[in-house]
């Protein structure tokens, strides 16, 4: 529960610090005095975005920050799932800068504001002014069956399973529509694969081809230059190689008479066998090159094919060819395995649609299950705040399998025997449908187990016995979680175990506790106005049981 709450520089807020009773709180005060403005400091408390007015002075900081017990709520592997440390009395604080930046921390741990969303849905309901509206939203009434049913872990299953259908049908949509794509390209695929596949295209084939096709188209100044090189060197009479073996052999025959000539033969020697070497090299070259138009025509008929194939699927280089192949390749197999691929998609979404479809009647049947114990609920509750021939059921309609399941529920009313039942949102006056969702409220808080639940003026649009009914009723649900109750009615005021008064002064909204005579003041002057009476006093006492 909330045991206390404290709030500097919100909205008109300078400083305020109260603490909370465990059971009914009320707070009670002029229109405008700020009532709901704590509800507002609560909300950023508990993960709701700043939307900038925040701030009541731009030179420090705002901050909200609140105490709870949450001793015996079994909350520990909530706090393991978000990754914090666990204490039966925690405290939540929420600070907003003057420069807008938002830090919020669990104790000392600072966490993200959807931490402090997952923390705060099972610490605190609010419910404001224009809740009753929720009551025409499918959401709420299918969440209102789930939590009376007992049936929120079939409905987190059934989202996951809903999910991967979801997913599962995008993803055989998404092969359907490529599929369907390359059948209409497939011709063209199969002639281009079939024509990339005759040109048998290899890595580094252009550059062979353009060193062959130069050699053969020179093939004659080539092994003339290479004969003459020959001719040099080996010529009987001329030759460079016999000429320089004759001058070896003199440099040899005079080294015993200078040591350096024996250096010179050697090194001419190493000349005369690179020489050799080379004269070799010409004349593998002569025998080896030779004139071959054919040939030169089929390596420029070659070398052509690739340019063109390269011109014709836009390609940089033939490696970029080659890689253009092996797609088209691709997806050829592709479409060669489309109608397995499919069948396998196909029997997923059949999979994924029957486990959500049995997830969706097992909630179903849970909430058929439920709905007459939930409906003599609410219509006991309209019985006790002066309803006394409502009628509440719950219609439920079969739908085709969706977000929410195979239903769709209306929640039916009517107030006067004799009537029949019609959807509430469209026949209830403003004071039925605040009795309405105080009984689907107290019915639903009491099945969550929630530990607190705020009322913001539930009880509009109703008065006198009925307004002392509706206090009762709030009383009850006090008996077994903390409540507090923002509201005008006297009668419900009057039920509370402490009563707190919210007030302006200086353009800066206030809040205390107020004293037992205090008390009887507040109330007696909600019952005659500024004007009070001894008559409202004596009322005043009455009601608070004195």
């Amino acid at each position: 529960m909330l045991t206390q709450l404290s709030v500097e520089n919100y909205a008109l807020i300078d400083h305020l610090e109260v603490e909370f009773d465990s059971h009914l709180n009320i707070i009670t005060g002029q229109t405008g005095a700020g009532k709901s403005i704590l509800l507002g400091a609560l909300s950023l408390l508990l993960g709701a975005r700043n939307e900038g007015a925040a701030i009541k002075d731009s030179s420090r900081n705002c901050v909200v920050e609140a105490q709870f017990d949450i001793a015996g709520l079994n909350l520990e592997q909530l706090f393991e799932q978000l990754d914090i440390d666990y204490e039966p009395q925690i405290t939540i604080r929420r600070v907003i800068t003057p420069a807008g930046k938002s830090r919020a921390f669990v104790g000392d741990q600072p966490v993200q504001l959807s931490t402090l969303k997952s923390l705060g849905e099972w610490l605190i309901d609010i419910h404001s002014q224009h809740s009753n509206l929720i009551l025409a939203s499918d959401s709420f009434r299918l969440g209102a069956l789930d939590t009376i049913a007992g049936a929120t872990t079939l409905r987190e299953q059934y989202n996951r399973a809903y999910s991967e259908l979801g997913k599962a049908r995008e993803e055989l949509n998404r092969a359907q529509s490529a599929i369907a794509a390359a059948r209409k390209e497939e011709e063209w695929l199969r002639y281009q694969v079939g024509e990339l596949k005759s040109a048998s295209l290899k890595a580094g084939e252009e550059e062979e081809l353009e060193a062959k096709i130069a050699t053969l188209a020179n093939a004659e100044s080539i092994t003339e230059a290479y004969g003459v090189l020959h001719q040099a060197l080996t010529d009987e009479q001329t030759g460079v190689i016999m000429q320089l073996i004759q001058r070896a052999k003199a440099l040899k025959g005079v080294a015993e008479h200078y040591a350096d000539a024996q250096s010179a033969s050697e090194r001419l020697n190493s000349v005369i066998i690179e020489l050799q070497d080379l004269d070799s090299t010409a004349e593998e070259v002569v025998e080896k090159i030779e004139a071959d138009p054919e040939l030169l025509d089929k390596y420029n008929n070659r070398l052509e094919l690739l340019y063109s194939l390269r011109r014709k699927h836009r390609a940089e280089s033939l490696d970029e060819l080659i890689e253009i192949f092996n797609r088209y390749n691709a997806q050829l197999e592709n479409l060669d395995q489309a109608d397995e691929n499919i069948s396998q998609l196909e029997h997923q979404v059949e999979h994924c649609q029957k486990r959500a479809m049995e997830l969706a009647t097992a909630i179903f049947k849970a909430h058929k299950a439920a709905a007459p114990a939930f409906e003599k609920g609410v219509e006991s509750i309209l019985h006790k705040v002066g309803m006394a021939n409502a009628k509440f059921t719950i219609d439920f309609q079969t739908i085709d399998l969706c977000a929410t399941g195979t239903e769709r529920i209306e929640f039916l009313f009517s107030a006067n025997e004799g009537l029949t039942p019609r959807p509430i949102e469209k026949i209830a006056s403003g004071g039925e449908m605040s009795r309405v969702m105080l009984a689907l409220k107290s019915i639903i808080s009491r099945s969550l187990a929630l530990p607190t639940i705020i009322f913001d003026e539930i009880d509009t649009g109703v008065s006198g016995s009925v307004a002392n009914a509706v206090g009762e009723v709030i009383a009850e649900l006090s008996a077994s979680m903390q409540v507090i109750d923002i509201t005008h009615l006297p009668q419900v005021a009057s039920k509370g175990n402490r009563h707190y008064l919210v007030y302006k002064s200086e353009s800066t909204t206030n809040m205390r506790q107020l004293t037992d005579e205090e008390r009887v003041a507040e109330i007696a002057n909600m019952l005659s106005g500024e004007n009070v009476t001894e008559a409202a006093i004596a009322q005043a006492k009455i009601l608070l049981g004195r």
